[in-house]
């Protein structure tokens, strides 16, 4: 199993859910947050020269994917919410090695 974070643009939430969807995943986690990469936030040519930072409006999304549905998703993904320019995000992948239900204290795949 893998847990994938992406941090990207709040307009892009719809996207991504219609991709987890389309892959049969339903269990997804939103948080919105604020930050900034590199460019400190600022998308002008000369970010880099600026010392300021300007925290920007965005959401993380989590969910948890089958290993064998990963580069379709990723390259889903990329295909759909890139414009190509600053800003477009991240996408963060980790191994899950286990997953516990609460309820029932059941554990292993067979949850998802």
């Amino acid at each position: 199993m893998k847990k994938l974070e992406i941090i990207t643009r709040p307009e892009n939430l719809d996207p991504v859910k219609k991709i987890l969807a389309k892959y049969e995943y339903s269990g997804l986690s939103v948080s919105a947050i604020m930050g900034c990469g590199h460019q400190r936030g600022i998308v002008e040519e000369f970010a880099q020269l600026n010392e300021n930072m300007n925290l920007l409006p965005k959401i993380n999304i989590m969910s948890v994917i089958w290993d064998e549905d990963l580069e379709d998703i990723i390259a889903d993904i990329q295909e759909t919410i890139s414009t190509n320019t600053v800003g477009d995000g991240k996408i963060f992948v980790s191994t899950v090695d286990d997953v516990i239900r609460i309820r029932n204290r059941e554990r292993g795949e067979k949850i998802l």
